[in-house]
C-alpha cells in the first residue's frame, strides 16, 4: 500500500476558523461552550455541519440514535469505509475543541481531498457521534455504545436529565432522530482525533501521541440516607448526616486511587445535598463516584474496595446507602494496524510522538469493539478540558489533523 506524500497536508486555517465558527454556537458564559446534547444549541451545531458537508459534497446519513455520517464516494462504492470523526456535544461548562476538533479535523480531510483531487479507493465517513460527554444524559458515550451493541437503544430512548425529560423525545423535538438502524454500517476502520485532556503533550513538548490503549471506567452513583435534624438543637451523637457520609466516602475514594498509583484515578464529581439549607443536618446525598484505569483488574479491585468502605462507613454512622453503577466499560487495547498507521503518519511529517494511553473515555473506546480503530492526541494547555478556558493552538490542531489525514488516506488506500 503507498503511502500518502510528505507535502500532503490539510488547510489549518480553514481548520481553525471552522472551529472558530461552531464556537460561536450554544457560547458559554467564560469564553467556551455550552452545547449539551440535543439542546436547540445542538441542533443548531448540526445543521451547520450538515451545510459544510453538503458544501463539500459529501451524503449525509443520520441514524436512529441521531448519529451524523458524513459520506465521500469511494471508487470501489462496495468497498466498507474509513470512518473518521469524534462528537460536538459539549459539557455544560466546555471548550470549543473537546470532540469538535475531530469532527471538523475529519471534514477537513475530505476538504483537502477535493481540492487536491485525490481519490481513494475505500469511502471515508466523517462522523458526528450523539451524546458522547453524558453530562445532560448518562451514560456517555451513548449512541456509540448503541451501535457497538453494548447499550440498549429503547432503555437509552428512556433516560431522563435533570428535569425529567427523555432523551428519545428531546432527540425527536430537535429533529435529529434518523431513519437508519443503528449499527448496521460496516466499518473498515475508525480514527478519531483528540485533545489530549491531560498534560503529559504539553509537559514534555511532544506534537502527538499515539493512543494505544484506553483505561477502563466505572461510574458509581451512592445515595446515602440518614436523617434531616436541626442543626443547633440536634447532639452529635444523635445524627444521622448523611453530608458526612459523603465527606468520608470522597476521602476513601481519593485514598484508594492513591494505591494505584501511578495510573488508576478516582474522585467524586457530581453532588447533590438534600434539603441544602444552612440549618439542616443533610438528610439525603446523591453523589457520583469516577474511577479509571488501563487494568481490568485494578479497576475491579478499587471498585470492591470502595463498596465495602461505604458499608462500613455508613454502619459506623447509622445511615443507609444505595449504589448504582451507571456507566461502565472495560480498559481498551486500540488496533496495531490502525495504532501503526498513526505513528508511521506522525514519522514521515516530522512531528514528535510518543505512545500514551487515554486516560477520557472516547467513542473509539465503543467502536473499537466491532472495527478496527485508534486515536490521534494534540497537547492541550495546562492539560485543562471540561473547563471554558480550555486551549489548544492552531499548530497542535494542524499537527494532530495532518496526521489525522495520512492515516486515513493511507488505510482508504489512494487511487494512483
Amino acid at each position: 500500500m503507498a503511502a500518502p506524500g510528505e507535502n500532503l497536508r490539510i488547510n489549518s486555517d480553514r481548520l481553525w476558523d471552522s472551529i472558530m465558527e461552531m464556537a460561536k454556537i450554544g457560547p458559554g458564559i467564560a469564553g467556551g461552550n455550552n452545547r449539551q446534547t440535543l439542546t436547540d444549541a445542538d441542533g443548531e451545531g448540526r445543521h451547520l455541519f450538515k451545510r459544510w458537508c453538503e458544501a463539500a459534497g459529501l451524503e449525509m446519513g443520520v441514524d436512529e440514535m441521531g448519529t451524523m455520517f458524513a459520506r465521500r464516494e469511494g471508487t470501489e462504492p462496495d468497498l466498507p469505509p474509513v470512518y473518521v470523526g469524534s462528537h460536538l456535544d459539549t459539557q455544560p461548562t466546555g471548550g470549543k475543541y473537546d470532540g469538535v476538533l475531530g469532527v471538523l479535523g475529519g471534514l477537513e480531510i475530505v476538504r483537502s481531498l477535493n481540492e487536491l483531487d485525490i481519490k481513494t479507493k475505500h469511502p471515508i465517513v466523517v462522523t458526528n457521534w450523539t451524546n458522547e460527554e453524558g453530562a445532560r444524559f448518562a451514560p456517555a458515550m451513548m449512541a456509540s455504545g448503541v451501535f457497538a451493541g453494548v447499550l440498549d437503544q429503547a432503555d437509552v430512548y428512556e433516560h431522563v436529565d435533570k428535569d425529567g425529560k427523555k432523551f428519545g423525545e428531546e432527540l425527536e423535538r430537535i429533529g435529529w432522530k434518523g431513519t437508519e438502524k443503528v449499527g448496521e454500517r460496516k466499518i473498515h476502520a475508525f480514527f478519531e482525533l483528540h485533545i489530549e485532556q491531560g498534560p503529559i503533550l504539553e509537559d514534555e513538548g511532544i506534537d502527538i501521541g499515539v493512543v494505544t490503549h484506553g483505561q477502563g471506567l466505572k461510574w458509581l452513583q451512592v445515595t446515602l440516607t440518614g436523617r434531616e435534624a436541626h442543626t443547633g438543637s440536634t447532639p452529635m451523637p444523635k445524627r444521622r448526616n448523611a453530608g458526612l457520609g459523603m465527606a468520608r466516602v470522597i476521602e476513601l475514594v481519593h485514598e484508594i486511587a492513591m494505591d494505584y498509583q501511578p495510573d488508576a484515578v478516582g474522585a467524586v464529581g457530581h453532588m447533590e445535598v438534600y434539603p441544602n439549607s444552612r440549618n439542616i443536618i443533610a438528610g439525603r446525598t446523591v453523589f457520583t463516584i469516577d474511577i479509571r484505569s488501563p487494568e481490568k483488574e485494578v479497576l475491579d479491585a478499587m471498585d470492591g474496595r470502595i463498596r465495602e468502605g461505604i458499608d462500613t462507613i455508613c454502619e459506623a454512622l447509622d445511615i443507609k446507602y444505595q449504589i448504582e453503577q451507571v456507566g461502565h466499560f472495560d480498559p481498551v487495547a486500540f488496533d496495531p494496524g490502525c495504532v501503526k498507521a498513526v505513528r508511521d503518519a506522525a514519522e514521515r511529517l516530522g512531528y514528535t510522538h510518543r505512545n500514551i494511553v487515554s486516560g477520557a473515555g472516547h467513542d473509539a473506546c465503543w467502536i473499537n469493539r466491532v472495527a478496527p480503530t485508534a486515536m490521534v492526541m494534540c497537547p492541550c494547555v495546562d492539560g485543562l478540558s471540561h473547563n471554558e478556558a480550555e486551549e489548544i493552538s492552531k499548530e497542535w490542531a494542524a499537527a494532530g489533523a495532518d496526521v489525522l489525514f495520512h492515516a486515513v488516506v493511507e488505510t482508504a488506500v489512494i487511487v494512483e
